[in-house]
């Protein structure tokens, strides 16, 4: 979070710092190295260019680098909105070439300037990075001429339980989510683009997340939250394109062609009561989660993917699955249908001074076609019922229009909408 007196060079560096004590021993294991060639997995890269952006549909990485950025442009609105392209088409550049493992393009050999890329990530392999972009609420006013451009969902979201927001990690003009499976090449990209905007944007809140390592079961298990439960074992898989259609991805639905093919992003900094919760009893907290600790099963079942039978009773009539049970509250069966595709990454940040208590929790990021139709009233009614809530707290919020990618080499982000 920054506070008045808050340097963005000072910001930087404490990113930085973050990610090197969080990752030493990724970014020396991902370090060139005669002796030891990089992974197959650590090589892959995702395409970058194509009908919707990456970072979406694909497999959660293992490491997390999301930052959110104000525009500071002070002109007409024709030079604003001329800045505003320029900005995007020298992120998408340097996007592009980040996806492949490349610097950012530009001078890097001039010993007497600044080089283009700050370094950090190179001779490093692209560790299957995603970039993706979201555009928020407050891009659409009189700044840019854009406000009969926003599309109706992007409707700024109602004040929802149990939340008590610091407007100091909520909201921004634009959003970048990159995820990687390398903390380094994720971190790379926030202060890249940060360093390639200065002038036209700055740096409004940032947080890194982690999950699985890949090297250690990431990919083969359902990633665990800090609460020791297995975490989105019901989500929408990105290759199932029935579901991605019905709830993830735009269609003619929307009354801003310019969005067909992207999708709305929501993003919640949740802080875990970890110190509570490790002190609740295994059959309190299974109660909470509707799931066995261990195995990940429903209540009702004996594997993970077992189905919950939400019907199921015990001896004197109580459900076997609690009435608040997280995992009741939030089923599709439960909620007409209501689905949402979820990428979710722990984050641990120090301690609150107040209490002395653990900084650190789940930074929630949801995907959907319609977040009034579908985040909303999902969270409005886990706010009000869902027994997690005595341990959890919403504390950062943003709502981002993700546009589709950039069809080509040559197009930018967001194009249809600044043509």
């Amino acid at each position: 979070m920054t506070t008045p007196g808050t340097t963005r060079r000072g910001l930087l560096a404490t990113l930085g710092g973050a990610a090197l004590a969080g990752s030493a021993g990724a970014a020396l294991a991902g370090c060139s190295d005669d002796d030891k060639p990089a992974s197959k997995a650590a090589t892959a890269t995702v395409p970058f260019y194509g009908t919707h952006q990456a970072g979406i549909a694909t497999p959660a990485q293992d490491r997390l680098a999301f930052a959110t950025y104000d525009l500071t442009v002070s002109g007409s609105v024709e030079e604003n909105r001329a800045a505003l392209r320029s900005l995007l088409q020298q992120w998408t550049a340097a996007a592009a070439a980040m996806a492949q493992g490349k610097p950012v393009p530009g001078d890097n050999t001039n010993p007497a300037a600044p080089p283009a890329d700050t370094g950090e990530a190179y001779g490093l392999a692209p560790a299957n990075l995603t970039i993706t972009l979201g555009l928020g609420p407050s891009l659409f006013d009189d700044r840019f001429g854009l406000a009969a451009h926003r599309p109706a969902a992007l409707a700024d979201l109602p004040k929802l339980p149990p939340e008590n927001l610091d407007p100091e990690r909520s909201g921004g003009d634009l959003a970048i989510q990159a995820c990687a499976d390398d903390p380094i090449v994720a971190f790379h990209v926030i202060r890249n683009l940060a360093r390639i905007g200065r002038g036209t944007v700055v740096m409004r809140w940032s947080q890194l997340g982690f999950g699985n390592a890949t090297g250690n079961g990431g990919g083969k298990e359902t990633p665990r939250n800090l609460m020791g439960f297995k975490d989105g074992t019901r989500n929408i898989a990105g290759d199932d394109k029935a579901l991605m259609d019905g709830h993830v991805w735009v269609g003619s639905e929307t009354d801003q062609p310019w969005m067909r093919g992207g999708s709305y992003l929501v993003a919640r900094r949740i802080r875990m009561r970890i110190e509570a919760w490790d002190r609740d009893f295994l059959s309190d907290q299974e109660d909470v989660f509707g799931r066995a600790k261990y195995t990940g099963a429903p209540l009702t079942g004996r594997k993970e993917t077992d189905q919950p039978d939400f019907s199921a009773k015990k001896a004197g009539g109580e459900p076997v699955i609690p009435a608040g049970a997280h995992i009741r509250l939030a089923a599709h069966e439960n909620n007409a249908g209501l689905r949402i595709l979820r990428r979710g990454y722990s984050f641990t940040d120090g301690i609150v001074p107040a209490t002395g208590e653990l900084d650190a929790g789940l930074f929630f990021i949801a995907y959907q076609k319609d977040p009034r139709k579908q985040f909303v009233p999902l969270q409005t009614r886990l706010g009000a019922h869902d027994a997690l809530n005595e341990y959890i707290q919403h504390v950062g919020s943003g709502l981002f229009a993700c546009p589709p990618a950039p069809a080509a080499a040559g197009k930018h982000w967001a194009e249809e909408l600044l043509a």
